[in-house]
């Protein structure tokens, strides 16, 4: 029972930005089966998620949205807290990533990165932790970041995506020290490579070169995350705030 208590999410209702597929759509369907009522914000439809959450007799339900929409975002939290009740728990996952030199990159793809996977974060994060102070609520947020944000990727070049994840750790360092009186935690979660359906449309000369640097000698997989969202969303991680917890098969120990 003591187990159940600490790291069961019963009774929680969890937020996943980005969830209709990849590690969203895994995280959602983890996060479900541990015990949460699901809502899931993404422009695409995630009604496969909704669909795999009722499979293993979860509640779940999904809010068309754009993340890097202030007032998109708040009106989601609106009908969140009048569907839902609560908001206790946000796996802040929507991103993207151009693989381009800086040379060729446009500026505007640059800001495009920057605006889905920090700004789309931090607008996320903000309306999020306002209701969670506004209703005394000890909630639990988790930033995506990266390994990304840690080393520089070889040998693809992504200046944009490596600047916005290395952002998303600081932010969540930030937030953490500036919520940790209202008792909310804030931590990022840093995956490696990771098989994903963003990665089968990756290059497989780029596959190839990173297969060796891999300590593992393969990706991850997405189900192996589950563990570090469960974790960093329960009452287990109580005293764990403004921690990045990298996932990547020691890649980064490179």
């Amino acid at each position: 029972m003591y187990l159940d208590e600490i790291f069961g999410l019963n009774n929680k209702v969890a937020v996943v930005t980005g969830g209709s597929r990849g590690i969203g759509q895994t995280a959602a369907v983890g996060l479900a089966k541990a015990g949460a009522e699901v809502v899931i914000l993404s422009r695409s439809s995630a009604e496969e998620t909704i669909r795999l959450i009722e499979k293993e007799g979860r509640k779940g339900y999904w809010i068309s949205t754009d993340v890097t929409d202030e007032k998109a975002v708040d009106a989601a939290m609106e009908e969140i807290l009048e569907r839902s009740g609560s908001l206790d728990i946000v796996f802040n996952n929507a991103g993207i990533c151009i693989h381009k030199g800086t040379l060729e990159a446009s500026v505007e793809e640059f800001r495009q990165v920057l605006d889905v996977n920090l700004t789309g974060e931090y607008i996320v994060a903000r309306a999020a932790g306002r209701v969670m102070i506004e209703r005394g609520i000890r909630g639990s947020i988790i930033n995506m970041a990266s390994m990304s944000g840690t080393i520089v990727n070889i040998p693809q070049w992504q200046c944009s995506y490596n600047a916005s994840k290395a952002a998303v750790i600081h932010m969540t360092r930030s937030l953490a020290i500036e919520w940790a009186p209202y008792h909310i935690r804030v931590n990022s979660l840093s995956p490696g490579y990771i098989a994903t359906p963003m990665s089968v449309d990756t290059p497989q000369e780029l596959k190839d070169a990173w297969t060796p640097l891999m300590p593992y000698g393969r990706m991850g997989r997405p189900e192996e995350l589950i563990p570090a969202v469960l974790y960093l969303a329960c009452d287990a991680s109580g005293y764990t705030s403004g921690s990045d917890l990298i996932v990547d098969g020691a890649y980064v120990c490179i």
